[in-house]
């Protein structure tokens, strides 16, 4: 299967790295973004590796998620043949921020 990441799952890849830049460490932000990357090609060859989503139920997709430490989670759904990550969460945030 392919991974392939959506506009919003980009979005908050691009906010992870510029809020280090922001913070004067933008090579942390470009570690972080790459480290959050190779996570999601583990799911290539296994998609099931993750957990359930709970927080996600309602939407009715079979969201899960895959923990990228230590503060971030990859949620993302299997439509044969792709992955779609939907959302990178921060861990630190409020559950019911988190949107697909």
């Amino acid at each position: 299967m392919k991974v392939k990441l959506t506009a919003n799952a980009r979005r908050r890849l691009q906010q992870i790295r510029d809020y280090h830049k922001g913070q004067g460490n933008a090579a942390k932000g470009r570690r972080i973004g790459r480290k959050i990357l190779a996570e999601s090609k583990k799911l290539e060859k296994y998609p099931e590796l993750g957990q359930a989503e709970t927080y996600l139920e309602s939407e009715g997709k079979g969201h899960s998620y895959l923990l990228v430490k230590p503060f971030y989670k990859l949620i993302y759904f299997i439509t044969k043949p792709f992955i779609f990550i939907t959302d990178i969460f921060d861990t630190r945030q409020n559950p019911d921020d988190m949107r697909p």
